[in-house]
């Protein structure tokens, strides 16, 4: 199973929703993300929000069409999207995206981005995806990377103040036992040369943009 959240950023952030459709997929989503999710013919299966983005007449029909819309109080200490995530982590899925997190508020945006990892302590990657971005984060090992058309640029960030023992192969730029530190642009925007890549590093954790212009 995989949880898809859809969260209240702005339309014209969101993907081509066709490119991560699985019969496996189960919905949720936060505020002005219900109502999108709404008019795409989608009920959620949870939905969080204080719908502070939406009008009453907006909200009256989501009521319509989902009668359990968990309507939050304004003054809180999680964000809608932080309790949307605790209940799509207690489903147990194989994997969580999150859609509409970006392209509003940069606070919300870099709160978004290190809510990733949340999913660290359970083993479930989270992946927040835009109409140009796909951000995950990883723990020290080896991995795997193909060759996507969509996303061809792909940066490697360090989450923590140093991620340590950075190898690159595959790649356009290469590196090997690498350092990288808080503010290091190193490595920012390589791209694959073959079919498959494979990064590894040694310590930290590593945010992992893969992106388009």
């Amino acid at each position: 199973m995989i949880v898809h959240i859809l969260a209240g950023g702005p339309l014209d952030h969101h993907p081509d929703f066709s490119q991560y459709e699985d019969e496996q997929v189960v919905w949720a989503a936060t505020d002005r993300g219900v109502y999108y999710l709404l008019k795409r013919g989608i009920v959620p299966a949870a939905a969080f929000g204080d719908y502070d983005s939406v009008t009453e007449e907006e909200l009256e029909w989501m009521q319509w069409q989902k009668h359990d819309l968990h309507i939050m109080p304004k003054e809180k200490d999680e964000t809608d999207l932080e309790l949307a995530l605790h209940w799509a982590l207690e489903q147990r899925p194989n994997s969580i995206r999150i859609f509409g997190a970006t392209g509003g508020r940069l606070d919300h945006a870099f709160a978004n981005v290190q809510m990733l990892v949340r999913g660290m302590d359970q083993g479930i990657p989270i992946t927040i995806i835009d109409h140009k971005n796909e951000i995950s984060i990883q723990t020290p090992g080896i991995y795997i990377i193909e060759s996507n058309e969509l996303f061809p640029y792909i940066s490697f960030l360090p989450m923590t103040e140093i991620v340590t023992g950075i190898a690159l192969s595959g790649f356009k730029y290469p590196l090997e036992n690498e350092t990288i530190r808080w503010g290091s642009t190193l490595c920012v925007s390589n791209e694959l040369v073959e079919e498959k890549g494979t990064f590894s590093f040694q310590s930290g954790i590593l945010m992992v943009v893969r992106s388009r212009d």
